[in-house]
């Protein structure tokens, strides 16, 4: 496998990953159990996840009043969305 071919699985990886962690922690909230802690959502979203993170807190309404959240989520989703096209074009 190539160096693009690692990148773009690595990144859609972690997306869907940040997607699924959201709802999962929003269903656990409404079921009142054990939740998600938000170091991890944020981990997620800081190793490549946050553009899954960010699309799951809007398609799954969660985390939408926290300030962290709301403001860093979508500033990370943008940065990693650069730096992956970036790299993407970089790598031959």
């Amino acid at each position: 496998m190539d160096g693009k071919t690692v990148l773009i699985v690595a990144y859609l990886f972690m997306n869907i990953v940040g997607l699924y962690i959201m709802g999962e922690d929003k269903s656990r909230a409404k079921k009142h159990q054990y939740r998600i802690s938000e170091n991890t959502l944020w981990l997620v979203a800081l190793f490549g996840g946050s553009v899954g993170t960010t699309i799951g807190m809007q398609v799954f309404r969660h985390k939408t009043k926290h300030l962290t959240f709301k403001i860093g989520f979508p500033f990370l989703a943008l940065a990693e969305f650069i730096l992956f096209i970036y790299f993407l074009f970089l790598l031959h």
